[in-house]
């Protein structure tokens, strides 16, 4: 390998050859134009910028020295050059100044261009060692640096002093300080990467994305956060988070009280404001690297969708079509809000319970047909509600029924109430130049004279309502004990299930659950069943409501999760591939503080894997949220899976459904029935899907009976089904056999 000296021989021999004068500058020296350097000189304002820093160092350490450090790019022209004034003054004599190219052709034997041409290290020149005698008295060293990253050669750095300051010193120092300009410019570029990976992060993040300062102050706003506050970056950033009204609170709540906020609900902007935003907001601190705060993490999340989704989705799962008006869902959740707030009233304050159905309604509908018949509904809808008070409350029930809920305070409104509403159907509804005299047949059940129970009420007005039809329709009939129709033995059949547990009168069915795009089952539902000795096999409906009525059902439940969860791990043990069966929760288990240690005990007695059982939990069993959450987070950290069954049923709020660690929803048979006909119900179905999906979930329908729902069903995303179009529950044995000598079960149609 030649030394450099050898290369400095080489280039004092071009010149030589080429003519060059040593006393003399190159009559053809080449001075860049000034445009170019300045062009040059911004392609290399960071090289400037790093060489600037660490020249100062140089001057620092080598301060008793008179210094010209000189900054050139990869072509050897001039683009720096600071340190001691008089060297500087003196090459500038010479034409040396910023813009000339540093080539051998134009400068004869120069360091700039050894450092460029032979980079495989340092570059001295002492002395006699330049070609032209003008540098004679001088010592120059150079250094080229490059991208560390490519190997590309971007320049050099030289230092030019008094050959009577010469020092090998020098050139040690100038090696190292380039090799600290290689490292800045390597970590300036990747932080540019970083933050450039950073900022199309934020810019495009779904999230509302807020960060500050340990002070409150805020260091970055993005795009999206902009969107949902309506806050302009540029005015954001730099200001203190008490500027943001709606969310600054919580930050500085972060700050100064080290609180965390996770799923916090967020309205942005006035109701009625069709822009208004509903968001989830999550707010935590930022650490160091030892665990200290420095500043708060603050993200919206957009969910407006959703919530006007589940808005729509409330207001058709609770609201007549037709006429707008609440209905039985609505009534019965309305009701039995009433009846709790007036348990234990004085004895004069009363509640009636009106069941009003039209006389021979069908006989509007054979004239007008449907649609004239639906508007004829809507104006009888708006002539009931007209004539109530502020605390009455009217919902459509049924074709042509319609529930009146009416607080009293005297004893004799129930008979005045029951007049006027006879009167209002006195004046006749004219449509299309017919004069309809429609009439009414009533039935009034009084709280809490008659019943304590929305149910017992409902059951009792619409009894005292087919009375006033037998009398002649027309009028309105009070209910009356002598109204009541005879019931069942149920002290006879409570002692008789009281036993049935005990003596092995319970067996379970098995309904598969079916895969809607595949037709395989994919899971299936444990439904309860009483081998009477007497009365034969009763279903649920026979049986059930008394044992909520007694409280055997939590002994029931327990022996339905318990069974299911063993024959489960026996068909897994037979080498039946692996499914979830679905388990039905009451209310009353789901209530129990001890229901998850009540499930990992029985995971644990039949060893079956936590994730092939799902645990059916109502819609009103969520309304307690405050006992609701935590027991659905435990249930979750066992592994098992959780459907909220008779979806559409009940009322949840989707801030707390969005909390809730669910797997599935399932859609309500009441729903599906009249799907293909009934466009209310119909569009129920399509949002509770539309839901779900945005919500990540699963939705399940049951009740599915013929072809026709399930296509419907099939084209609007519907992903399990259940019902008898498929199969009707099975017995162990059926399913046992439809598995034999094969892997699955495939259900076709």
């Amino acid at each position: 390998m030649k030394t450099i000296a050898a290369f400095i021989a080489e280039a004092n021999e071009y010149c030589r050859n080429a003519g060059m004068n040593p006393d003399e500058l190159p009559p053809t020296t080449i001075i860049t134009s000034n445009q170019k350097r300045l062009d040059k000189s911004g392609l290399y304002e960071e090289i400037i910028s790093v060489t600037r820093f660490f020249s100062k160092k140089i001057t620092e350490l080598l301060k008793d020295i008179p210094l010209l450090i000189t900054v050139s790019d990869q072509d050897g022209i001039i683009l720096d050059m600071v340190g001691d004034n008089q060297i500087k003054k003196k090459l500038s004599d010479l034409g040396i100044n910023l813009g000339v190219q540093c080539s051998i052709s134009t400068m004869g034997t120069n360091v700039i261009n050894l450092s460029l041409n032979h980079h495989w290290g340092p570059v001295e020149i002492i002395g006699e060692s330049h070609y032209h005698h003008y540098l004679e008295k001088t010592a120059c060293y150079g250094v080229a640096f490059k991208n560390t990253t490519t190997g590309e050669v971007l320049g050099s750095l030289t230092i030019m002093t008094d050959l009577t300051h010469q020092n090998p010193m020098v050139l040690m120092i100038l090696a190292t300080i380039v090799d600290s300009i290689e490292r800045e410019l390597v970590l300036r570029k990747q932080n540019r990467q970083l933050n450039m990976l950073h900022q199309v992060m934020m810019d495009n993040s779904q999230y509302g994305v807020i960060t500050t300062d340990l002070d409150g102050v805020i260091l970055e706003f993005n795009i999206r956060a902009e969107i949902l506050l309506r806050q302009k970056i540029r005015d954001m950033v730099g200001n203190h988070v008490q500027n943001l009204n709606d969310i600054g609170k919580y930050i500085e709540a972060v700050l100064n009280e080290k609180k965390r906020y996770d799923d916090v609900y967020i309205t942005i902007g006035e109701e009625g404001d069709p822009s208004r935003r509903f968001c989830l907001f999550d707010a935590f601190p930022i650490y160091d690297d030892s665990y200290q705060t420095i500043g708060v993490f603050a993200q919206l999340r957009d969910i407006t969708e959703v919530y006007n989704v589940q808005q729509r989705f409330n207001f058709l799962a609770n609201h007549d079509e037709q006429t707008g008006l609440p209905n039985r869902r609505f009534l019965t959740a309305n009701l039995t809000s009433l009846i709790e707030e007036m348990d234990g009233i004085e004895v004069n304050d009363q509640l009636a319970v009106i069941h009003l159905d039209l006389d021979r309604f069908k006989i509007v509908n054979d004239t007008l047909g449907q649609k004239d018949g639906d508007l004829v509904l809507k104006r009888i809808a708006n002539r009931l509600a007209s004539h109530l008070e502020e605390n009455d409350f009217i919902a459509r029930v049924g074709g042509d029924d319609f529930i009146l809920i009416v607080p009293l305070k005297q004893q004799d409104e129930v008979q005045q109430f029951g007049d006027r509403l006879v009167m209002l159907f006195n004046e006749p509804f004219i449509m299309k130049g017919y004069d309809f005299h429609i009439t009414a047949s009533i039935g009034i059940a009084v709280f809490p004279n008659d019943g304590r129970t929305s149910e017992e009420l409902l059951v009792k007005a619409d009894t005292a309502m087919f009375q006033a039809k037998k009398q002649g329709k027309n009028q309105f009939v009070l209910y009356s004990d002598e109204l009541d129709p005879k019931s069942h033995d149920k002290i006879l059949l409570e002692a008789s299930l009281r036993k049935a547990i005990d003596s092995d009168e319970l067996v379970l069915y098995y309904q598969p659950k079916i895969n809607v795009k595949t037709k395989k089952m994919i899971g299936v539902e444990a439904l309860v069943r009483w081998q009477h000795p007497t009365l034969g096999m009763l279903p649920p409906s026979e049986f059930v409501p008394l044992a909520e009525e007694t409280g055997l059902i939590k002994q029931m439940d327990e022996w339905v999760l318990r069974t299911a969860c063993n024959q489960n791990k026996k068909w897994q043990d037979m080498g039946i591939s692996p499914f979830s069966v679905a388990i039905n929760l009451s209310s009353n288990q789901f209530a129990s503080d001890l229901l998850p240690d009540l499930v990992q005990s029985v995971l644990c007695e039949t060893g079956l894997k936590p994730e092939y059982i799902e645990l059916e939990i109502t819609e009103t069993m969520t309304m307690d949220v405050e006992h609701a959450i935590p027991t659905l987070k435990k249930l979750n950290e066992l592994g098992v899976k959780i459907s909220i069954d008779d979806f559409g049923t009940g009322y949840s709020s989707m801030n707390y459904l969005t909390k809730f660690p669910i797997d599935r929803l399932k859609i309500d048979r009441s729903f599906i029935w009249n799907i293909e006909k009934n466009v209310s119900d119909s569009n129920i179905v399509i949002t509770i899907i539309r839901m779900a999906h945005n919500l990540g979930l699963k939705v399940i329908a049951e009740g599915v009976e013929n072809k026709e729902q399930l296509q419907f069903l099939q084209d609007h995303g519907c992903d399990e089904v259940q019902g008898f179009y498929f199969s009707k529950p099975l017995t162990v044995e059926n399913i046992e056999a439809g598995f034999l000598g094969m892997k699955e079960i495939i259900v076709g149609k």
